[in-house]
């Protein structure tokens, strides 16, 4: 199980546009940069922080802005954005348990609501995180270092 690279690539670019677009305007050419992915990657997830009410977009002067104030975006709303679990859940079951093994004919009964509550308990958690808390770390561990 892992879920995809999209989450951390997403508050990667959240914690960037909340810093710089302080004192600067923020472009998917320096987000890139910032990521270290292709600019195609960074305008693909912007579409989708964009459509989750994340961010706002305009070709002009402001460029990439956050459409909330970092208090106000949890981890959660970053993972129901860029789509990182498809419908059927963080946990991917195998398709073709045998009928005729005994496991193999009750695995899904055993196993499908705990993993359910395992899911569950992880998106309450992903709820109690925000990019608040990620650009307070970062801007500590900046001082720390002596500034940028």
């Amino acid at each position: 199980m892992q879920i995809s690279s999209r989450f951390t690539i997403g508050v990667h670019l959240l914690a960037v546009t909340a810093y710089l677009g302080e004192s600067g305007r923020v472009t998917s050419k320096l987000l890139a940069a910032s990521i270290g992915v292709n600019p195609v990657i960074v305008r693909n997830l912007m579409g989708s922080l964009k459509q989750g009410g994340l961010i706002s977009i305009s070709r002009g002067k402001s460029g990439i802005e956050l459409a909330k104030s970092p208090e106000s975006i949890s981890f959660y709303d970053v993972y129901l954005a860029v789509d990182c679990v498809k419908d059927e859940g963080i946990f991917h079951f195998h398709e073709s348990p045998n009928p005729d093994c005994p496991i193999g004919r009750n695995i899904h009964h055993a196993m499908d609501e705990r993993l359910e509550a395992v899911q569950r308990a992880m998106e309450a958690e992903l709820k109690k995180i925000s990019l608040a808390d990620v650009m307070a770390d970062i801007r500590d561990r900046i001082a720390a270092q002596g500034g940028e």
